[in-house]
């Protein structure tokens, strides 16, 4: 399948999970609403604006990158989780709307108001779906720094123990700005580490927003004595990989593409092209096996891959930490529920065979700028050596 082929079917089927379930949330909220009054001939104008201005917003950014566009995008993104929020609350509500007509359990007060009943649960619920989204914003711009201790059994040519800052899905662009980039790299900065691993999505696809607020300086203060280093995630290939590389390297970072580094002489980084190569580049990335050939397994071998799969596999093949990224961790409860059915680990800290694993939910955002459930994080590995 071809790269523009992929990118059709990718986004065509987004736009249509998007569409029905606005056009669902619009018609339980018009049946909600009062005949005549003015806040029923208001709504379809204010709700079909904001489901529209993500989408305008985007392609606006593409034509004209503005003030105009950021507006757009940023009203577009809280909308998605306000979308989340809508939608969760109304098909609750069908579902009890469902048993009672099987059942018969509303109290009278309900039947016998079910018009102004129904206004009220309506204005309940905005103004609920309102204040968990200002909170969840709140939330994302206060990243915690997670510490975890580890111990690696291997010989390290001598080195004995480092501190290795891990950061992954900080989705830099319109919405993480250089503002809120800035107390990222600050708070880094603070944990003077010792080496500083990306695990992929440090971008938010298109390079333009990132062009036009100059983050690369930004990214340039990110600084550690052995150095930092990243993979690629699934972002970067969706804006475009080799751009996404080029402006990376050209700031700073050592970005290792299915290759493997040997650091200070005394252990082994692994980076794996991201899962999505593929799909979006149409070529296929290296066999986990061949990465490992490339390294003398006596010493500590570290795995960077964005998208944590085949956690399994990794131990069997005898890496002895594994740094990944991805899931946000739902990033909006309830996803959560959804990628730990489908993850091994979908966030945090986990042992499988001798091996370690942290996934980080990230320290940024993707879609809307709000978290609900769980904390953007900066995570402090304290790795010994030696058997």
């Amino acid at each position: 399948m071809s790269r523009k082929m992929a990118f059709i079917i990718f986004y065509s089927t987004v736009l249509l999970i998007y569409t029905a379930v606005n056009y669902y949330i619009y018609v339980r909220s018009m049946q909600a609403l009062p005949e005549g009054s003015t806040i029923r001939s208001v709504f379809p104008w204010v709700f079909w604006i904001l489901v529209a201005s993500l989408i305008a917003g985007r392609i606006l950014e593409k034509i004209y990158l503005s003030h105009a566009s950021d507006i757009l995008v940023w009203t577009g993104s809280f909308w998605l989780a306000a979308m989340l929020y809508l939608f969760l609350a109304v098909l609750l509500l069908d579902i009890v709307r469902l048993l009672n007509h099987f059942f018969s359990f509303y109290p009278a007060f309900i039947t016998t108001s079910y018009e102004k009943t129904k206004f009220y649960i309506f204005s309940g619920i905005g103004i609920i779906t309102l204040l968990v989204i200002a909170a969840g914003h709140i939330n994302t711009l206060h990243p915690r720094i997670k510490t975890l201790d580890l111990h690696i059994p291997k010989q390290a040519n001598g080195l004995t123990s480092m501190k290795a800052v891990l950061m992954s899905d900080i989705h830099l662009g319109t919405l993480i700005g250089n503002g809120h980039f800035e107390k990222i790299v600050q708070k880094v900065e603070n944990l003077n580490p010792d080496i500083i691993l990306l695990a992929g999505d440090v971008l938010d696809e298109d390079l333009e927003p990132v062009l036009r607020q100059n983050i690369g300086e930004t990214l340039q203060r990110l600084s550690a004595p052995m150095g930092v280093y990243g993979v690629m995630g699934n972002h970067e290939y969706i804006g475009g990989a080799e751009p996404a590389y080029d402006y990376l390297v050209a700031n700073g970072l050592k970005i290792i593409r299915d290759t493997v580094v040997k650091v200070n002489d005394s252990f082994y980084l692994i980076g794996r092209e991201d899962r999505d190569k593929p799909r979006f580049a149409g070529r296929e990335r290296k066999p986990l096996e061949e990465l490992i050939k490339m390294a003398n397994p006596s010493f500590p071998l570290i795995l960077m891959d964005h998208q944590p799969y085949y956690l399994e596999k990794a131990a069997e093949l005898g890496i002895d930490l594994q740094v990944s990224g991805h899931t946000h961790h739902g990033q909006l409860w309830p996803l959560n529920y959804i990628t730990s059915a489908i993850y091994t680990i979908s966030h945090g800290y986990g042992k499988i065979g001798q091996m370690h694993a942290y996934v980080s939910n990230g320290v940024g955002s993707w879609g809307p700028p709000v978290r609900v459930g769980n904390r953007p994080e900066i995570v402090v590995l304290n790795i010994t050596f030696e058997p």
